[in-house]
């Protein structure tokens, strides 16, 4: 008779005495391997298959992106990329991994037990599946998911929990599993965004109007229930009370749209040129959605929407850069992990590695020694 073949993943020579870790697994969006038109095609057909991130009859989206716009995008992708690529590569990978070493680096001072500090990307490598695997070899029985993404959105955090969900649904003894949803609210975030924007304008002199510009996301996923929107409206409000600005002093926007339908308004593009034409000559600009610096925060606002705003007869605008692995970054996040981290041993003050692994080693005797008193249930 065939024997049928498992679809679930255990691990070789996994000792059962091994002690425990926690782990902390940041995800953020991804990017292609190298600025060209054919590294960025796979990146894209990826990225842009994604049902969380258009919402659209299959079929019909299927025909529309590789009958379009995977023969167009590519190119003038990898030419954006080529812009604000470094000698590095991507500054979204390497401005991610230095977070993450960050963050391993604050375990290391705050906690007593072992906490592995992992990088996934949704899409592109290294891949939420296999760094879930490598955590899984190295230990990790518990482990926090925590998106890069501040705001919840179904195109973004919802589309991490999935591939999260199909990487653990394939193992045989998946990790406890906590996750964080957002943390538009977070003081900590909010306050290492409010340390930013004041040391750029310690430095620079303060613009006439600050524009908090986030990520956008079509309309009718708004209306369809997608809190983004308003979370995005709270972090706005929050910082600027932690500025001590006025409400005319702020203004928020919604940039990177895509196709034809009704994104978030205003768009960040035309609120730049309605700005000059106001009479705004130096605008200061900062991206609260965007964790570490990318192609829509150095191409996209630095390059392309500065020029639009001096096109429409501004003088300047100032991109304040994402938070990366500045320290109050690093810590906020370590502080947000530890938080939702609560209860597991190896984040506990009073944890002991020596003690931990003899209890786990006595337990395993005593379960090994009432095993072998009883009969076998597998021997005829």
């Amino acid at each position: 008779m065939k024997q049928m073949s498992t679809t679930y993943t255990g691990l070789a020579g996994y000792r059962h005495d091994s002690v425990p870790a926690s782990g902390v697994l940041l995800v953020n969006l991804g990017t292609p391997e190298a600025p060209t038109a054919r590294a960025v095609r796979p990146y894209l057909a990826q990225f842009l298959s994604d049902p969380r991130v258009i919402e659209m009859p299959r079929w019909l989206w299927w025909t529309i992106l590789h009958g379009i716009i995977l023969r167009i995008r590519p190119r003038r992708s990898a030419a954006a990329y080529a812009k604000i690529w470094t000698e590095q590569g991507s500054p979204l990978r390497v401005g991610s991994e230095a977070l993450a070493q960050g963050i391993q680096a604050a375990f290391m001072r705050r906690c007593r037990g072992p906490v592995r500090v992992a990088l996934a990307m949704r899409y592109g490598q290294p891949d939420v599946a296999s760094t879930i695997a490598q955590l899984q070899r190295e230990g990790v029985r518990r482990l926090l998911v925590l998106p890069l993404y501040p705001q919840y959105s179904a195109t973004s955090t919802g589309s991490v929990l999935d591939a999260v969900v199909g990487a653990v649904e394939r193992l045989r003894w998946p990790p406890e599993l906590r996750i964080v949803n957002d943390y538009h609210a977070d003081a900590a975030y909010l306050d290492a965004l409010a340390a930013s924007i004041r040391a750029h304008w310690q430095a620079h002199g303060r613009g006439d109007r600050l524009l908090l510009s986030f990520h956008g996301i079509p309309q009718r996923y708004h209306r369809a229930g997608d809190p983004y929107y308003c979370q995005c409206q709270a972090t706005a409000r929050l910082l600027r009370e932690r500025l001590e600005l006025a409400e005319d002093a702020v203004v928020v926007s919604f940039q990177s749209r895509v196709g034809r339908e009704p994104w978030l308004a205003p768009y960040t593009d035309a609120t730049v040129r309605k700005l000059a034409a106001e009479g705004v000559r130096t605008l200061d600009v900062a991206c609260p959605g965007f964790a570490v610096d990318c192609l829509e925060t150095l191409e996209e606002i630095a390059m392309q929407n500065r020029d639009f705003f001096l096109d429409a007869g501004g003088q300047s605008l100032r991109y304040i850069p994402c938070l990366n692995d500045q320290a109050v970054h690093v810590e906020a996040l370590t502080s947000l992990a530890l938080t939702h981290m609560q209860g597991w041993p190896e984040c506990a003050p009073d944890y002991d590695a020596a003690q931990a692994g003899q209890a786990l080693a006595a337990a395993h005797e005593r379960a090994d020694a009432a095993r072998d008193a009883q009969p076998d249930p597998f021997r005829e």
